[in-house]
């Protein structure tokens, strides 16, 4: 799992990248960033897939506003956690927990 975070100085927002690298995907169609920053919608932000079977987006979340919770929707029916995460919350449900990114 890949979290990588880039300041923008002329921007009040950070961009990060999420990533799901080949190894863990195990020939995965879809992969889908759903979080606080997309109101938890499984279809709003779709991964893209690259050529070695990872999965990667960019996102520009606003800097200063603390943190968001997201997790990863493979193939519409597992969910995955960023093992890189800069913190994990239970979720609501009380059967697991969400990562955290921190900007």
């Amino acid at each position: 799992m890949i979290i990588k975070k880039q300041y923008l100085k002329t921007k009040p927002v950070c961009k990060v990248t999420f990533g799901l690298p080949s190894e863990l995907m195990f020939n995965a169609q879809t992969a889908y960033l759903v979080g606080e920053f997309n109101d938890w919608d499984v279809t709003a932000t779709p991964m893209k897939k690259l050529k070695n079977g990872s999965f990667t987006i960019t996102m520009d979340l606003e800097k200063g506003r603390g943190e968001y919770q997201f997790r990863y929707l493979v193939d519409h029916t597992q969910w995955e956690n960023a093992w890189n995460a800069d913190r994990f919350i239970p979720t609501p449900f009380g059967d697991s927990t969400n990562s955290v990114v921190v900007v």
